[in-house]
């Protein structure tokens, strides 16, 4: 089976609503339909009641579900944008998806955080449905089975919905996304605008270790790839992973693997 016929984009896009904006289809639409919330707030049908949506919140509506979308007028400040919606939206079908959505239940609205990573996944399959030439259908199959899966994988890690959780989750995020380069606790704390010690609570709480722990088992996996499958330096590898100092990366490293960085070279090289 091919994967246009297992899994096809109908149709991607992404809306700003700058003025009101309703949709309904009582009768129910008519492919699967994965709508994101990025920017504002809408409400939406949600299990027979019309229920707020805020950015970040995931929705999901399968064939013959009816279909209420409502966007109303809000009061800015003089000077600021006028942006009251942002959203992507991908209406998909085929045997792939079908087996999917059946797999496993889910809730028709899910709040998410909203990663550069998971955006951008949405931000690809869109852009490789406006292409004028060289179009794949394949492609833009490919990138929503992984949408498919990135976001079970993501109600899967989340902790429980939560004040809580969700703050812990972001921090999470934000150290995966930013391991590579060096950073604060405070830089972390702050992405999700509260104190540090705060911070270094919730994340213990929810994932059972401290925050600095966390960073170095994620620099600890990229170092672990690049000294097995690249020729780079291990001084170059310390640095392009985030360690400060030479140092600190070779005795992490050891307490971690139970050698130097330069005897695991040696010994991942010949079972390569």
């Amino acid at each position: 089976m091919t994967y246009t016929a297992a899994c096809h984009v109908l149709s991607a896009g992404f809306s700003y609503h700058r003025k009101p904006f309703h949709m309904s289809q009582s009768e129910g639409i008519k492919n699967y339909l994965i709508r994101l919330q990025t920017e504002g707030r809408s409400r939406a049908l949600i299990d027979g009641v019309m229920s707020p949506v805020e950015s970040g919140d995931l929705m999901l509506f399968a064939p013959n579900d009816p279909y209420y979308l409502s966007i109303d007028k809000e009061n800015y400040p003089v000077g600021k944008p006028r942006i009251v919606s942002g959203d992507y939206h991908i209406f998909c079908g085929g045997a792939w998806i079908e087996e999917w959505w059946n797999r496993v239940q889910r809730p028709a609205r899910q709040s998410l955080p909203l990663s550069d990573n998971f955006l951008g996944l949405f931000r690809q399959l869109v852009l490789e449905q406006r292409r004028l030439s060289d179009f794949s259908p394949e492609i833009s199959a490919c990138y929503l089975q992984i949408v498919c899966m990135e976001i079970d994988r993501l109600m899967t890690d989340q902790p429980a919905i939560t004040p809580k959780g969700y703050l812990a989750y972001r921090m999470k995020q934000y150290v995966e996304e930013h391991a590579a380069f060096p950073f604060h606790l405070e830089d972390v704390a702050g992405h999700v605008d509260i104190s540090v010690s705060r911070a270094v609570h919730l994340f213990k709480e929810a994932f059972g270790k401290s925050i600095i722990k966390y960073v170095n088992d994620v620099r600890l996996e990229m170092a672990r790839e690049r000294i097995t499958f690249s020729p780079m330096p291990l001084e170059h590898v310390a640095e392009t992973c985030g360690f400060a100092s030479y140092t600190y990366f070779h005795r992490v490293f050891r307490n971690r693997f139970g050698m130097s960085p330069k005897e695991f070279r040696v010994q991942s090289r010949e079972l390569v």
